[in-house]
């Protein structure tokens, strides 16, 4: 492997964990919060609001039926508004955030689901706040199916930032299309995607790892 290839693939693998880390990040927290919502306002849930649940499911399903590729294109316009531009490994976070959002809202309503009932309605007896169930109670009691849940979405974003390379989003994707692709340069494609594998692998094996160590059964 010569210099420059090295190089490449450095600044390209840097550019994509430059667009995932921050757009996992913003997007679990604010999928958190939503996927709480979904929660508790499910009927015979600690604040049930049956409008408000069926408003925000039918928002989290249509952003998730979306294909990432259309969510590119529809996005620019805002995503220009955000960062000033629309391409570069900068603009695609725009879109993997909005892209991740809904999707982490679902596992999160899912990991907080699997908490027992009789759990909640212990601490609700012994008089805890709503606010305190949700913080002390529910969110500990899901951390391990959270960060699970956390690792497939961040693993979902490597794959979606190698699709925002082939419209100039930059990383991994980017290098394999203008590098690899377009200039028949086969030694580039193989590295991108034993790059992006061994990226995967470390990531699944360090999110069962965290998993596992927060499981308290």
């Amino acid at each position: 492997m010569n210099d420059m290839l090295r190089d490449l693939l450095v600044q390209g693998t840097l550019e994509t964990l430059g667009m995932v880390v921050p757009s996992a990040l913003v997007a679990q927290l604010l999928g958190t919060l939503l996927g709480v919502l979904l929660v508790i306002t499910r009927p015979g849930h600690l604040k049930p609001n049956a409008p408000l649940h069926r408003v925000l499911g039918l928002v989290m399903n249509v952003g998730r039926s979306l294909p990432f590729i259309i969510l590119l294109v529809v996005l620019i316009p805002f995503t220009r508004l955000v960062t000033g531009t629309s391409i570069g490994s900068t603009a695609a976070i725009v879109p993997l955030t909005v892209a991740a959002i809904p999707f982490v809202a679902r596992l999160v309503e899912s990991a907080l689901l699997e908490v027992p009932n009789g759990v909640l309605e212990a601490v609700r007896v012994m008089g805890a706040r709503n606010g305190q169930i949700i913080f002390k109670v529910l969110l500990p009691e899901a951390r391990s199916a959270l960060v699970l849940g956390f690792t497939v979405m961040t693993i979902s974003l490597v794959g979606y930032s190698a699709m925002a390379g082939a419209i100039g989003g930059g990383g991994l994707g980017d290098l394999a299309i203008r590098y690899g692709y377009q200039r028949f340069e086969t030694t580039v494609m193989i590295a991108t995607v034993v790059i992006l594998v061994v990226l995967v692998q470390a990531l699944q094996l360090l999110g069962d790892f965290v998993a596992r160590k927060l499981d308290h059964r």
